[in-house]
């Protein structure tokens, strides 16, 4: 590893300990009100959303002003770097109101390739899970522990998860739908989490839709530094959001891509 990857993992876990300060303190608070971002449906963000964003671009400024950054509450600034942080304050808003702990901070370092370093923090529960440069691990309540996914080769036996029961459009849903029906176990509603799960060998699958830059790019470093792999649903890449399929290993992905493509 680098001096300058050293620096650059440093940087992302003080930008992870900058949020998780500026976010607990309104997590299961009584008081805590969410504004709704759409004139038709739900999208809430809260002063907990803003706060952690903020204070991520406070570390960037001091420490790596020459980086570009994308963020979801306050957009894009360019760099001249050729690197861009790529943030999402809290990924699962409508859990972390809700007082679920599946909510998490998404970091993601991407160049023109894409996500090159990522971390998933979940700072309730005190986890943290890192991706990139040779690393892919966890810290949290049992230490230190290697992120590896798990070897699952057959549909059959695998755990799939999605965030939403509605998935996407009819089309997107019937898709998630035709895998699901294959596998052993759905679950719903874990937002960033379930990526983490993916990467700590917990579970198999993760397939999502309508998704933005910021929700997956620190995921898909996570993942792939864990031996999985994550691509749309036509089997490029996924770094740039839209539909989502994350795999434990080649195998169960082929699987799933195959039943997705069938519609």
């Amino acid at each position: 590893m680098t001096p300058e990857q050293n620096d650059l993992i440093a940087v992302a876990d003080a930008m992870a300990d900058a949020a998780r300060a500026a976010i607990l303190p309104h997590f299961r608070s009584t008081a805590l009100t969410a504004d709704n971002k759409l004139s038709e449906g739900f999208d809430p963000v809260t002063v907990a959303d803003r706060a952690a964003e903020e204070a991520m671009r406070v570390v960037l400024a001091e420490r790596r002003p020459q980086d570009g950054i994308f963020g979801e509450e306050f957009g894009k600034s360019e760099g001249s770097s050729g690197l861009t942080w790529v943030l999402d304050p809290i990924d699962g808003t409508r859990g972390f109101i809700s007082g679920t702990p599946t909510w998490g901070v998404l970091i993601a370092l991407s160049d023109d390739t894409g996500p090159i370093y990522g971390v998933v923090d979940q700072p309730y529960v005190g986890e943290r899970f890192k991706g990139g440069f040779g690393i892919a691990e966890a810290h949290g309540p049992h230490g230190t522990m290697p992120l590896k996914t798990r070897s699952t080769s057959s549909l059959a036996d695998a755990v799939i998860f999605t965030t939403f029961p509605e998935v996407g459009s009819d089309a997107e849903r019937a898709g998630f739908e035709r895998v699901a029906a294959q596998t052993k176990l759905t679950r719903y509603g874990m937002d960033c989490y379930a990526y983490a799960l993916l990467a700590a060998g917990q579970i198999d699958l993760v397939i999502e839709a309508g998704l933005n830059a910021y929700d997956i790019q620190a995921p898909i470093a996570v993942i792939e530094a864990a031996g999985g792999l994550v691509t749309n649903w036509q089997g490029g890449p996924a770094y740039e959001g839209g539909q989502v399929l994350a795999t434990a290993n080649k195998e169960l992905h082929a699987q799933a891509l195959a039943l997705l493509q069938q519609g």
